[in-house]
């Protein structure tokens, strides 16, 4: 695919997500537009994979009924292959197609929410469950942001359906990664619309892309990579870039919508759930990873944030070699202290830090007595 045609496609999506500017704030609507691309993504990539399935029946996952018994075994086999493959499920009446079709002629948001509730339930019980749990919480198709009445909701909804169903997303080329360069750059295009906001689920990539090279210098794979402030895990991602391998993508994010960003970002990116654990907690309070240890380590912690400093953290094995706290109204040298305590004996870490970090509480001294 041509650099004109990866534009295109992200002109094609920017001028859709824009069909719900002015309805709503820019967080809001990002979350919905990216959380219809992704259920597409997730549509066609289980039907592609089912009709391979399908290959020697000579038959299309879509054309299987669902309510006869011969269709009901094959649907089985197939959710079987699948949740072991992809993580998850679909049923043909369910794929991205089939209901932005029927929303030309009936009322569909209710359908619509329960086929995004069926996706997440149909990972229970398995090893995906945890990357598939509450996932499209952000959309809530019963919002008034979305229309005064539920026909108008209804219409917008559809709108926007028929208009990514008219996309294609060149799913079985699996040379190419287009959709996940696209959602990059609607993720950043919405980020420049957020003023300081963006630093909570964006690094641009100008700046993550120098934290990947420093963290990946002389090697051509890593063990892992850990980011403990992910945002929408746009800098794991970009430090998979400089190398032809990463054995696994760890992350930790606060904001809730974020870290359901960041998971579908995984995914999407053709990241198999076996590869990445994206958790949701503050980093500092409720560190979920604290026993582990990375190759490498990069971070855009937020700048001047509050925490608690609770003394019991004195006694806390990433702080207590300090001998101090870093205050509670500017975290930043918790973070740093935190990343130094994840760093494996030979691990590499980068990190973005506002300058002020350096001379905060009488100059260099607050570093100094921190670290030395």
């Amino acid at each position: 695919m041509s650099e004109d045609q990866k534009h295109q496609l992200e002109k094609q999506l920017w001028n859709i997500a824009n069909t719900l500017r002015g309805q709503m704030n820019a967080d809001e609507f990002r979350d919905y537009i990216l959380g219809f691309i992704f259920y597409k993504y997730l549509s066609e990539k289980l039907h592609i994979k089912a009709n391979e399935l399908l290959q020697q029946d000579n038959c299309n996952y879509e054309d299987v009924d669902e309510n006869a018994e011969q269709g009901k075994n094959i649907l089985e086999e197939i959710k079987i292959e699948t949740l072991d493959s992809l993580g998850y499920f679909l049923k043909p009446s369910e794929l991205f197609h089939a209901i932005a079709e029927k929303g030309k002629d009936n009322f569909i948001l209710e359908d619509l929410q329960k086929i995004l509730k069926n996706i997440e339930s149909s990972t229970m019980g398995t090893n995906s469950e945890d990357d598939f749990d509450n996932l499209f919480e952000g959309l809530n198709l019963s919002s008034p942001k979305l229309g005064k009445t539920e026909n108008e909701k209804n219409n917008l909804i559809v709108k926007i359906l028929l208009h990514l169903d008219d996309i294609d997303f060149k799913l079985e080329n699996s040379s190419i990664d287009i959709l996940g360069d696209a959602y990059e750059y609607l993720i950043s295009q919405f980020a420049a619309g957020a003023g300081k906001k963006a630093g909570e689920f964006y690094t641009p990539q100008e700046v993550s892309k120098v934290l990947a090279k420093i963290v990946t210098t002389g090697k051509n794979k890593l063990k892992n990579v850990y980011d403990p402030t992910c945002g929408s895990g746009s800098l794991l991602l970009r430090v998979a870039k400089e190398v032809k391998e990463v054995g696994e993508y760890v992350g930790q994010e606060k904001v809730l919508t974020t870290y359901n960003l960041a998971r579908m970002n995984m995914i999407l990116h053709d990241i198999h759930y076996n590869q990445f654990d994206i958790k949701q907690a503050d980093t500092l309070e409720r560190p979920m990873h604290k026993d582990r240890k990375f190759e490498a380590v990069v971070a855009n912690p937020p700048f001047s944030a509050d925490w608690s400093a609770n003394p019991l953290f004195k006694s806390d094995d990433r702080f207590s070699q300090y001998g101090r706290l870093a205050s509670k109204k500017y975290a930043d040298y918790a973070f740093i202290q935190h990343m130094i305590h994840s760093l494996d004996e030979n691990g590499v870490m980068a990190t973005i830090m506002s300058h002020g970090a350096l001379s905060r509480g009488g100059g260099r001294s607050t570093y100094t007595k921190i670290f030395n």
